[in-house]
Order: C-alpha cells, then sequence, then structure tokens
C-alpha cells in the first residue's frame, strides 16, 4: 500500500502514527509511506531520524473563543488544503491516516475531497474539535476508549486501542536501560514532563532532587524536555552536585524500550502515554496537564486511578516533597504496586496497531 499519515503539535499524535507505520512495515515491507506534518511542529524533528519521508503544509488551531484569528485560520486551513491537495495527488495513495492535530484538518479533509480512503485514530476519552469535524468526512473512526465512540457516526466509529501501545509491549527493555547507562539493581523511576517537557514538574524535581541521596535503592531518570534542559540543568547544579543515583536527559527517542525496563513512572497524563503504561502494566503517578482542551488529561488520569492503576497530583497542588512522598509511598509497599501493575496491565491494548491496520486493509481502494 501507498499511505500517507498526518499527525502533529505534540508526541501524543505522532508516536501512535509511528507505531502504526512499524505495524504496516511489519505487515507490507515494501509500503511506501509519506507523513505530512507541520515545520514548527515536534513531528519535523522525529519523522525524519525514522528515516520516513516528510512533507510539511502551514496550519493553525481555531480558538474556542471567538476571534478574528479564526478568519485567519479558515484562511490558512484553505491554502494548506491546497497544497496537501497537491501532495497526495502526487503521492498517489491507497489509504490517508490522520493521528491527531491541526494538521490533519487539511489533509484528511484534502484526501477526502479527492475521494481516496481515510481513517481518523482519537486517543483521547473527550475528543479533540480536528477529529470530530473530520469524522463527517472521513470513511473510518478508530477511538481508543470506547467512551469515545459516542462523539462520532455510528457505523464508522471502532474501538482499536492506541497503536503505541503494541509497540511498547515488544520493547526489549535490557536495551532501553543499558542506553542510559544507568547502575544494575536499582528500582527505576521515571520521571517526565510530556513530550515537550513541563516547567511545574522541572521546578518540582529540582527542589526534590538534593533529597534523591536519601533514597540509595532508588535511581531516578529525569527528562526535561529539550526546551528546559539548560536552564534545569544550570538549576539543579546551583543546588549543588547533582545525586550519583539520578541521570538528566532532555528527551529519550527510545521510550519504549526505556518504559519496559523501570519500575515506576511520573507523567503527565496524554492518551498515548497511558496507552503505553497499561501496556506494560507501569504504576505510574499523574499529573495532568491543566492548559489541555476540555480538561481531557484529569479525566484520563481520573480514570486510571479509579481502576486503581495510578495516583494522581493536581498541578495546583505540586511539590517536590509531595511528588517524593508518593513516589517513595508506592515504591516501598510491595503489595501496593503489585496491585497497581495488576490494575495496569488489565487496562493495556497491546494488540491495537494490528486493530487499526486491518481497518485500514478494509478501507484501502484496490
Amino acid at each position: 500500500m501507498n499511505i500517507v499519515i498526518s499527525g502533529g503539535g505534540t508526541g501524543g499524535h505522532i508516536y501512535p502514527a509511528l507505531a502504526l507505520i512499524k505495524e504496516i512495515k511489519r505487515h507490507e515491507p515494501d509500503s511506501r509511506i509519506l507523513y505530512i506534518g507541520t515545520e514548527k511542529g515536534l513531528e519535523a524533528q522525529i519523522i525524519p531520524k525514522e528515516g520516513i519521508a516528510f512533507e510539511s503544509v502551514y496550519i493553525t488551531g481555531f480558538k474556542r473563543s471567538l476571534s478574528f484569528d479564526n478568519v485567519k485560520t479558515v484562511a490558512r486551513f484553505l491554502k494548506a488544503t491546497r497544497r496537501a491537495k497537491r501532495i497526495i495527488h502526487d503521492f498517489k495513495p491507497d489509504v490517508v491516516v490522520g493521528t491527531g492535530g491541526y494538521v490533519c484538518g487539511p489533509v484528511v479533509y484534502a484526501a477526502s475531497a479527492l475521494g481516496i480512503p481515510t481513517l481518523v485514530h482519537e486517543q483521547n476519552v473527550i475528543p479533540g474539535l480536528t477529529n470530530k469535524f473530520l469524522s463527517r468526512y472521513t470513511s473510518r473512526v478508530a477511538v481508543t476508549f470506547s467512551g469515545s465512540a459516542t462523539y462520532f457516526p455510528q457505523g464508522k466509529t471502532v474501538v482499536t486501542g492506541n497503536p503505541r501501545a503494541t509497540e511498547v509491549a515488544l520493547a526489549d527493555k535490557d536495551a532501553g536501560l543499558a542506553s542510559l547507562n544507568v547502575p544494575e539493581g536499582k528500582r527505576y523511576v521515571l520521571i517526565v514532563g510530556g513530550s515537550r517537557g513541563a516547567r511545574a514538574i522541572n521546578e518540582a524535581v529540582v527542589d526534590m532532587a538534593a533529597s534523591f541521596s536519601d533514597y540509595p535503592d532508588y535511581h531516578f531518570i529525569y527528562v526535561t524536555g529539550e526546551v528546559h534542559y539548560e536552564k534545569t540543568l544550570e538549576a539543579l547544579q546551583r543546588n549543588g552536585k547533582l545525586p550519583t543515583n539520578m541521570t538528566v536527559r532532555p528527551f529519550i527517542y527510545n521510550m519504549p524500550e526505556v518504559l519496559a525496563g523501570i519500575d515506576l513512572i511520573v507523567n503527565r497524563a496524554g492518551a498515548s502515554f497511558l496507552a503505553e503504561i497499561t501496556a506494560l502494566g507501569l504504576p505510574s503517578i499523574l499529573i495532568p496537564s491543566p492548559y489541555v482542551t476540555n480538561n481531557h488529561q484529569e479525566k484520563n488520569a481520573r480514570w486510571l486511578e479509579a481502576k486503581g492503576a495510578a495516583r494522581v497530583i493536581i498541578e495546583s497542588e505540586l511539590s517536590g516533597s509531595a511528588m517524593l512522598a508518593e513516589i517513595d509511598e508506592v515504591l516501598k509497599d510491595g503489595k501496593r504496586i503489585e496491585t497497581m501493575r495488576s490494575a495496569a496491565k488489565a487496562l493495556g491494548q497491546p494488540d491495537a496497531a494490528t486493530l487499526v491496520y486491518n481497518e485500514l486493509k478494509a478501507i484501502a481502494r484496490a
């Protein structure tokens, strides 16, 4: 098959796309893939590094409040749709896939206008504006959570899970830890602030890092986000020498392998991330971002917490001492961590990528 995939803005839209591409290549090694994103999105950095052909369109998202900027966005949408049509016409795909983010709007819409089968994938419990708009035109809607199906047209909506879960479930945990050069025989805690990092989480880690030496059995792996790395590293060093049981990285590109080897993760509550940790049965402490549409991260986090798979700290209540206390509370209680691990595993969907691939095959034009 020839396949165009579009998704961007955050890792939550990009990594499911990458997982799906790997699944397609596993079934059809000779398939041709073209990724369409934006020049300024995270996808422009990640996709070319994976050796995947990349094209870009210029588009911005709609504001939910009345704004003159929305008039400009309509003009950009029309211009991006025209460019997407040219790209798609030249590539001649059998199917076009959107995994979220406003870049999918003109790409999937252009494909639909050209009569090419399309599929959009929704990762969150509460769908975004772009996917709700595209659901009127697309051939198929694949959702991660069954509760999302009510927001989309019946008859074209299927529950598949998130393709990222499949990639993580197959990861090599020994390779992940080895790539970080961490000491063996520890309890590994991974702290991340989402794909771009989060200032509030960085500040909490800086605040508590001096206490890490009091927990010699734990090794803390801390991912700052590339834009925050230099400033955060300087702050850590101002507070004293980095603890020997701490590894600091700006970004981790082999995250599935690293996730497979750790004991506990602290992170935001994006849907793709939840798919990863449930596929692995990984206990988590979730700090949902308060800056996302419809507060969907807290809804995601509370869903996991209600199932017994996670603990939740609201950002307004976040501090270094609060985070460290939660980490120690989970790790020191063997029964609790096993209960959380079992609860997370019960929610996992490790065959999600295969299910989405099967939907692509079903709708692809002959």
